[in-house]
């Protein structure tokens, strides 16, 4: 006798890279010289997770009844202005905004899919993108449809976009769009300034034929070369022709993974609509997590509300950032030496190598304790948890195993 609904009775045990990461760690303890590329957390090139020293200060700091207590439905008013303001600054667009707090960035993005998309519906992104992007489509019943992400220079496909956002408006009278920039994940490539002008006028010529909402994930764009305000500045600009959401995330700005704290953010100038936005998603808070970690919410509002604070932390974070840039830095040299297609790289905690040979690639680098995600089209290197001094083996190894293929979408 089957007590699953049929729609459940396939469904995995266990999300791919937290598995192959399980992997490698069982490999490395076992005395390997395992390089682990799978899971996308910050490691000091010892080994170790990197921390931010007066983020961990904070978090102690918190008063245990506030820890302990619950934390508002939708989070704190401190914390959604905290958020805004890292966001927004004292922008016009800070004026705009409402938003409601959610267990990590991964709780912002399902919040975006099951209020901006009917159930059987399909969001629209990028054909490489992150996996649980459809994991959590298709545990809310909707979908994900994608367009081809480069072009044949190796720039964002404009043109693909149009296609597909024309397509989708025609089949379903509205549009979700996920847009990961800066710092892709998994390409860790970020669009530039006009790459960002270009979106925010094709979304603004197709305004008049649905609803369009464009989720912007910024979890890794504390990490890359371009400021996120180049990209706020411009998809601002849409309001109020089309709703603009944030999916920020405490996970990457903060390095605590483990605290599972975001924020959801919504754009829109008109107070009424404003309103039945912040009814609707805490409305989804309470029936989903009910509320979300109170003590380190109350950690982050004081870092990011207290100048001296904040400035502590940048500074800590700004060495992080120079870790992982060196990285990066290597691997463009080591890279380019092997003549292995891969996209713009600057910042970020992952890049992805182009190949149609994935599954039999990663299979075969496993045999040499190395270990990396593959995807439709390409290997997902997490390098922020690659040390420096592996990155010239991890390279050799890919272009080993000939790896040639031409980059495609």
């Amino acid at each position: 006798m089957a007590f699953l609904i049929p729609g459940r009775t396939t469904r995995p045990a266990d999300d791919p890279i937290f598995a192959l990461n399980t992997e490698a760690r069982t490999r490395a303890r076992a005395g390997e010289a395992v390089i682990n590329a799978t899971v996308g957390s910050l490691l000091e090139d010892d080994g170790s997770l990197a921390l931010l020293e007066s983020v961990v200060e904070a978090l102690r700091e918190t008063p245990a009844r506030v820890a302990a207590g619950y934390a508002p439905i939708g989070g704190t008013p401190e914390f959604i202005e905290a958020v805004t303001r890292d966001l927004f600054h004292d922008g016009e667009a800070a004026k705009w905004a409402t938003g409601v707090a959610t267990p990590g960035g991964t709780g912002a993005l399902r919040h975006a899919i099951a209020n901006f998309l009917a159930p059987g519906d399909a969001l629209l992104t990028t054909s490489f993108y992150w996996g649980p992007y459809k994991t959590l489509a298709e545990e809310s019943d909707r979908a994900i449809r994608t367009f081809t992400m480069f072009d044949e220079k190796g720039g964002l496909n404009l043109g693909a976009f149009e296609k597909e956002l024309d397509a989708v408006l025609e089949k379903q009278g509205r549009a979700l769009v996920f847009l990961n920039s800066p710092c892709h994940n998994p390409t860790g490539y970020s669009f530039d300034a006009g790459e960002w002008a270009a979106v925010r006028s094709l979304v603004e010529s197709r305004a008049e034929r649905g609803p369009i909402t464009v989720c912007l994930d910024v979890a890794y764009a504390r990490f890359g070369a371009q400021p996120l305000d180049v990209m706020v500045s411009e998809m601002s600009k849409l309001v109020p022709k089309a709703l603009v959401l944030f999916a920020w995330s405490a996970s990457k700005t903060f390095l605590e993974y483990g605290q599972r704290v975001g924020a959801l953010v919504a754009l829109h100038s008109d107070d009424a609509e404003r309103q039945r936005i912040t009814n609707a998603l805490s409305f989804s808070c309470r029936g989903t997590w009910s509320n979300v970690n109170a003590g380190a919410m109350s950690a982050f509002s004081r870092i990011l509300l207290d100048p001296e604070r904040r400035a502590r932390v940048d500074a800590e974070r700004a060495r992080c950032v120079e870790l992982l840039g060196r990285r990066v830095a290597k691997w463009n040299a080591c890279t380019t030496a092997a003549e292995l297609p891969y996209p713009r790289y600057d910042g970020g905690f992952f890049t992805t190598v182009f190949t149609d040979r994935a599954s039999e690639v990663a299979l075969d680098l496993k045999k040499d304790g190395i270990f990396v995600v593959p995807q439709a089209g390409g290997l997902r290197i997490a390098l922020a948890s690659v040390a420096e001094k592996d990155v010239e083996r991890l390279v050799g190894a890919i272009q080993a195993r000939g790896v040639r293929a031409t980059p495609r979408g």
